[in-house]
């Protein structure tokens, strides 16, 4: 049941004919986990939480630094030394107070991600280290959770959207040069790929449109260009193949 204020402040999406009431309750109700509240996280919670997605939980256990402000539009000079969750949850709060806005400062690892993820209805995947993605991706694969997956460097960014049991997983698609050294990025970028991941999100709460199922989409903003992959689920992959997936799921306490 949406309210006065509430109808008032989708009034522009309600007219949509995919939207109207009925997904924008479906919005409401839904909630949903950012992995991230960094570059890509900061554009998809800020639109999520604009469309009036209901619960939105980021978790982060970063701080704050001035070499964020080129690209995390959530976090401003004042903020340099907060908790990224916490900057992020006092914006959200201003732009939209009808939203849960929920945080978790801590880092996303495989005695934590069960408890960060449950009861979900999708993992917005804004992460910026490899470790943390995987173990998302396996939770998302043995919970049954859409995960809505985004990467970037420099002026190039990549999105697919994984849905456990019918797309390739993140396990099965190759993996990028792993370093340590801070990944160069330009704002645009993030911006791009998170309002994407926040599209892609929303169109499966809404069950509208076409995911970007079993497709991975490269965006490069140097020669303006986007290219897109079919990817297939490979039958041998240790998260979402067969037998593993059969044994993930007979650990499932979900």
């Amino acid at each position: 049941m949406l309210t006065h204020r509430e109808k008032e402040r989708y009034d522009r999406q309600l007219r949509i004919p995919e939207v109207g009431k009925e997904g924008q309750g479906r919005l409401k109700q839904a909630k949903i986990i950012i992995a991230g509240a960094g570059g890509l996280g900061a554009p998809a919670a800020f639109y999520l939480a604009a469309a009036g997605v209901g619960h939105i939980r980021i978790v982060d256990d970063d701080r704050v630094d001035r070499s964020n402000l080129n690209r995390q539009l959530l976090h401003w000079e004042e903020d340099i030394g907060r908790e990224k969750t916490e900057s992020a949850k006092e914006k959200l709060g201003r732009l939209n107070p009808d939203v849960i806005i929920e945080t978790v400062s801590s880092r996303i690892d495989e005695d934590t991600v069960a408890a960060m993820v449950d009861r979900c209805d999708g993992i917005i995947d804004a992460l910026d280290n490899f470790s943390g993605r995987y173990v998302l991706n396996r939770s998302a694969v043995t919970l049954d959770i859409p995960f809505f997956h985004g990467a970037v460097q420099g002026f190039e960014g990549r999105a697919t959207t994984i849905i456990p049991g019918q797309t390739a997983c993140l396990e099965c698609l190759p993996r990028g040069e792993q370093t340590h050294a801070a990944n160069p990025i330009i704002g645009i970028t993030p911006g791009m790929i998170g309002c994407i991941q926040a599209s892609e999100c929303i169109k499966y709460l809404l069950r509208q449109g076409r995911l970007l199922e079993n497709r991975l989409v490269i965006f490069d903003g140097l020669e303006m260009t986007w290219k897109e992959f079919n990817i297939k689920p490979r039958p041998e992959c240790s998260v979402c193949g067969k037998k593993n997936r059969k044994r993930h799921h007979g650990d499932n306490t979900r």
